[in-house]
């Protein structure tokens, strides 16, 4: 069954094309989902692109989570709807207070473009269900504000909640130090992605959208996409996710 996942577009968003293929590729029908319209078309998923949504102006991210189509966006998150946003996508999310944390310019100050090494630090995620036995994704990164930073006791408290989803690793699979180059921004922790507390929405600053064919490298990033893809055919079908929390659970957080 076809499953209508909606791409968000903003003035400034270069990576909506990729994502649209990506999605493709993984079994989904992408609906292109215009930063001005509140409707969100009948979308069992969202995904927000990579770009510089509104230029990137003050901040990357904070002009566009004043968006109609965040306000709807938030909406559909708060009924347990998936959302995954990847690099702006990802700033955008962390503006908008869906996913914890702030997204800081690189360590070395420069814009960071490679082929990087994730782990999958959980398997039972609405991201990361269809990853099961696979090893370290390389997939790029493309950003210059990328350096994921919380303070100690909220990095503790997604540690101990497993609410870090993915990080840098090195060719050992050990995880990545700030100073390290596997770790291309200076991430604390080695952290490449994150989720909300109940679990339906995360961000991801690695782009799986352009590594979903090995004939451009790599196709390890296809896994995260057939991930949100089966989790929007679960919530279409069932208007829930499995590896998610109730709402009343997290209130109660």
């Amino acid at each position: 069954m076809s499953v209508r996942v909606g791409v968000v577009l903003f003035p400034g968003s270069n990576r909506d094309i990729d994502a649209i293929n990506g999605l493709t590729v993984a079994g989904a029908e992408p609906v292109i989902l215009w930063h001005e319209q509140a409707d969100l078309d009948g979308v069992s998923a969202i995904l927000l692109p990579g770009g510089f949504a509104y230029g990137d102006y003050l901040r990357a991210g904070v002009i566009a989570r004043f968006s109609p189509v965040m306000r709807s966006v938030a909406a559909f998150a708060g009924r347990g709807g998936p959302v995954l946003g990847i690099c702006n996508g990802f700033q955008v999310l962390a503006e908008a207070g869906l996913v914890p944390g702030a997204l800081l310019r690189n360590r070395g100050l420069r814009f960071v473009c490679r082929q990087v090494s994730l782990r999958a630090e959980h398997l039972d995620t609405p991201f990361t269900r269809e990853l099961a036995g696979a090893g370290p994704l390389r997939m790029p990164v493309a950003h210059g504000e990328g350096c994921y930073f919380a303070d100690d006791a909220t990095l503790d408290a997604l540690e101990a909640d497993g609410r870090v989803l993915w990080r840098y690793v090195g060719e050992d699979g050990e995880v990545a130090a700030p100073d390290e180059r596997a770790n291309p921004n200076g991430s604390l922790r080695g952290i490449a992605g994150v989720r909300n507390a109940a679990g339906n929405v995360a961000g991801l600053m690695p782009h799986p959208e352009t590594a979903v064919e090995s004939i451009l490298g790599s196709d390890d990033g296809l896994g995260i996409l057939r991930s949100l893809v089966v989790s929007a055919r679960e919530y279409a079908q069932t208007g829930e996710l499995s590896g998610v929390r109730a709402a009343a659970a997290v209130a109660a957080s």
